[in-house]
């Protein structure tokens, strides 16, 4: 290994919960960090309790924070050799290091509504920077080198000429506790469970999934992530009473969403835009199938294992649930599910990133 002082920016690991990001940068810093020597740059010493014990860690000001075009003087005077971000903002100014930047998706040039959970200034930012390419092409071209998630989204780099730098693909994987859980031995009964984790953004389409639930009396939707009371008022009115379940948790630890992964007749999503697709490997590495809305990432994703049905056909997501009914059915779709997705491991993904690394 040529650089011996590797630099992780661990600053979106998230304190409460994990989110898509925070999920990525816990689960890519533990693997790298038993192959090289790896400093976590934090922002709040609560993330170290998501990494392994011991971490090395230099503190930095928060990543969205004014302070972040000053970053590198906090990395320079640490030494850092080569930075590698899990987003493509990371201040540049005065390095003098390698750098690696991330980006996920282009889902927001396509649906400009920004998460709700940042301010009013950032919210701005967001729809003002995503009204052209050439604010990326600037961020991305201040790199050495640049990695994303998957193929489909390299695809989408390329043909949007979005950088000058190489890219590489470092993909998401299942959490490392995944890989001890026993494969199922028969299909769940009771009750006929369908689980969805993910935001409640319009491009998500969980109406599609409610919708459905007309033609699925005898189950029940788990809607596990956190939601906002007005957008839980629009969609509960959407619920027809004569059909399945529809459940709203509003948040569930990370065990609680491990245990209804595990009684769940499938994950599902309608989305029309993803980057990557965390809770399609996280079902998959326990066995568990998988039906979701037919868009290139999952295909990716999901291969021949996945259930594909039309995203804007809410009989035909609820036709494709049936077809797991019986327990032979589901059986072969829970081992195709568990085979598939070894192919996201994150002792993978960290070689990718080490290879980025040995390339500079």
């Amino acid at each position: 290994m040529i650089f011996s002082k590797i630099f992780f920016d661990a600053r979106y690991i998230r304190v409460d919960h994990h989110d898509g990001i925070s999920r990525f940068s816990a689960g890519l810093f533990e693997a790298l960090s038993s192959k090289a020597k790896v400093t976590a740059v934090i922002c709040d010493l609560r993330q170290l309790e998501k990494l392994p014990k011991g971490t090395e860690y230099v503190m930095a000001c928060d990543p969205t924070s004014w302070r972040e075009l000053f970053v590198v003087r906090t990395l320079n005077r640490a030494g850092a050799e080569v930075v590698f971000s899990p987003m493509q903002t990371m201040g540049s100014w005065g390095r003098r290091y390698r750098l690696i930047l991330t980006l996920h998706d282009l889902i927001y040039y396509r649906h400009k509504t920004p998460p709700s959970g940042f301010s009013p200034a950032i919210r701005l930012l967001w729809r003002l920077y995503h009204l052209s390419y050439a604010p990326q092409r600037w961020l991305l071209n201040r790199a050495d080198a640049v990695a994303t998630v998957s193929e489909s989204t390299k695809n989408l780099m390329l043909r949007h000429g979005l950088t000058k730098r190489p890219i590489s693909v470092i993909y998401n994987a299942a959490g490392s506790a995944d890989s001890s859980v026993a494969a199922p031995t028969r299909r769940p009964n009771d009750p006929q469970s369908l689980v969805y984790m993910g935001s409640f953004m319009d491009y998500k389409n969980v109406e599609v999934l409610i919708d459905g639930m007309s033609k699925l009396k005898g189950y029940e939707l788990n809607l596990l992530s956190k939601i906002s009371t007005a957008r839980k008022a629009e969609l509960q009115a959407r619920v027809d009473p004569t059909g399945g379940n529809v459940i709203f948790h509003n948040g569930v630890t990370d065990s609680e969403y491990h245990r209804q992964l595990d009684g769940a007749v499938a994950l599902v999503s309608g989305s029309q835009d993803e980057g990557f697709g965390i809770p399609l490997v996280e079902a998959m590495a326990r066995g568990i199938p998988v039906v979701v809305s037919d868009i290139e990432i999952f295909r990716e994703i999901g291969g021949s294992a996945a259930i594909y049905f039309d995203q804007n056909d809410a009989a035909d997501f609820a036709s494709k649930v049936n077809q797991i009914e019986t327990n032979s059915a589901w059986m072969q779709r829970s081992a195709a599910a568990e085979a598939w997705s070894r192919r996201f491991d994150w002792n993978d993904s960290a070689d990718s990133l080490l290879r980025v690394i040995g390339d500079l």
